[in-house]
């Protein structure tokens, strides 16, 4: 078993993850996954193991290119949240840009747990 990493390290495995993702650097940013790692985000079942991963980042995101700002990046431990702002392009030609916040569950230096929320308006 992994030993766990410091808040530190935490911090900095996750701030990679937005680096990769932007780059892209889709085989970079699959590393930084453990291989059952579950990701959850609002319009999605949620994306269970680096196959799903792959696929999702692969060809399902709708995003085509685009930047993550990162306001605000909170480690204790094994767990990490980050709040911040998503700028790109879809796939289908729009621009946007979305407030965001994720919360990250480490497991060793592996991201095991990713839950992603946007602000919009839903309810």
């Amino acid at each position: 078993m992994s030993e766990p990493l410091s808040s530190g390290a935490a911090r900095q495995r996750v701030e990679r993850y937005y680096e990769l993702v932007d780059a892209p650097d889709l085989d970079g940013m699959l590393a930084l996954f453990a291989e059952d790692a579950v990701y959850e985000r609002p319009g999605y079942e949620p994306l269970r193991g680096k196959e799903e991963l792959d696929r999702f980042y692969g060809s399902e995101r709708v995003i085509d290119t685009g930047r993550h700002t990162l306001d605000d990046v909170i480690a204790d431990g094994d767990r990490v949240g980050v709040r911040g702002r998503f700028d790109g392009v879809l796939k289908d030609g729009r621009e946007v840009s979305v407030r965001f916040a994720d919360f990250f569950m480490m497991r060793g230096d592996l991201i095991a747990e990713r839950h992603t929320y946007f602000f919009t308006p839903s309810v």
